[in-house]
Parts: C-alpha cells; structure tokens; sequence
C-alpha cells in the first residue's frame, strides 16, 4: 500500500484552503509530493460550483453579511453548497492516473468512504440515483448527510467532500442545497440523537478514504507539511 500524507488544516478559511489546494496540485503534477488528503472545518461560507445557478442562492447578500456567511464562486463541480462549523470537509489531492482514469469511479469511492463511516455509527447511509452524495431516511424521505464537489485536472484531483457532524442545518435554509429543492440536508448528531465530536468521524472517514484508494496515511501537522510543500516547490521550480 502507497503512502500518502493525510494534514488536520483545523479552521481555516475556505479562501486559503482553496489556494493552499492549488499550490499542492501544481506539486502533484510535478510528482513533487505524494498524495495528499487534507482534512478542514470552514467557518460559514456559501460555494457556488461551475455548474451552479446563482437563483439556488435563496437570500440577498445583505442577509449573508447579516449572518457571518461569505459567499464564493468554486471551480469545483457541482452547484451550491455550505460549509460551516461542525462539518468536516474533506480535500483528497491524488494523482488518479496512478490509481484510475475514470471520473464517475472516483466520485462513487468517495461516496463510499462516506458511506462506510457512517455504517460504524449503526446508520445506514446511501446513494441516490442521478444525486450525488450520500442520504440518510427521515420518515418517508430521504436527507443529504453528505455533499460532494471535485476539480480534476490532467488526473489530479481538488476540492471532495463535506460531511454534517454537528452542523447547525439553519444554514441550509439559505440556499437550494446542490440545486435540489424537495430534500433536505441531516447531520450525524440528528441521525444519532447524540453530540458527537469531529475526533469521532474524523479518522474513520481517512481510514475508509484509504482504504479505497490503496493509501496509508502518515499523519503530519500544518506547519509541518507547508514546510515540506515549499521544499517540494523549490525542487521542481528548479527543474524548471
């Protein structure tokens, strides 16, 4: 099994996440740096993906400022969505010529990561045909526990998933969530009746995550790895 770096970014602002992602892809693709699984929370922020409509975006952006939320255009897939405190979001940097050319596959193991995590909690998650991201049943419906929105670039991967621990599910009430209005988002804790701590979910999402992608993961802090990301940098400039 290959050995990938997994990096606890904490809170951190969707912002910096985004550039420090961009700088790890350009790393990547110099085969400058292994695969990389980055593991955030983002303080309240609206993402709009390529494919997203700006009228899925349900309030004025008076009404976002009122609330703390910024709000962001993505150059992931997929159409709006937020993030916020007690989410955990997952950004998986990987080299999918290495492991396989094929988009659909890709989506459908990180959707299986998720899905597997959530089984160890006795709740049986699940895909929807044609929506992508994993559902839970509330009553007679369904309720997305799980989003996800990804960038491929020659093979290399950006952006991935957001997983509702603890979220307050107000926030959804902003938007229509990935453009679909008749469902509604759920969270680990509502699933569960229970608080649950991201240092719960956290590893068994990275260890499912590995598992599907053949990667050990070697934990390693922030500072730590931008230290290496420079060096790594530094090298291909020179290569260059």
């Amino acid at each position: 099994m290959k050995q990938g770096l997994q990096v606890d970014l904490g809170l951190i602002a969707y912002p910096e996440a985004y550039a420090l992602q961009r700088r790890i892809v350009a790393a990547r693709k110099a085969d400058a740096i292994e695969d990389v699984f980055l593991v955030c929370e983002h303080p309240h922020v609206i993402t709009q993906g390529r494919n997203g409509k700006r009228e899925h975006l349900l309030v004025s952006e008076h009404v976002l400022r009122q609330k703390g939320v910024e709000f962001y255009e993505s150059s992931r897939g997929g159409d709006i969505t937020y993030h916020g405190p007690g989410q955990i979001v997952g950004y998986p940097i990987f080299n999918l010529g290495a492991i396989r050319r094929d988009v659909v596959w890709y989506v459908r193991m990180l959707e299986e990561t998720m899905i597997r995590a959530t089984a160890e909690f006795g709740i049986a998650a699940k895909r929807l045909p044609g929506k992508t991201g994993i559902w839970a049943d509330h009553g007679s419906t369904e309720e997305k526990l799980g989003a996800i929105g990804v960038h491929i670039s020659r093979w290399v991967t950006s952006h991935g998933f957001a997983y509702n621990i603890s979220t307050d599910l107000r926030f959804f009430d902003l938007i229509v969530p990935c453009g679909i209005a008749d469902r509604k988002a759920t969270s680990l804790e509502k699933l569960l009746g229970r608080a649950v701590e991201q240092s719960e979910v956290a590893p068994r999402l990275a260890k499912h995550l590995g598992e599907m992608f053949g990667r050990e993961w070697r934990e390693t802090s922030k500072q730590a790895f931008l230290d290496r990301l420079e060096h790594a940098e530094q090298a291909f400039a020179v290569e260059a």
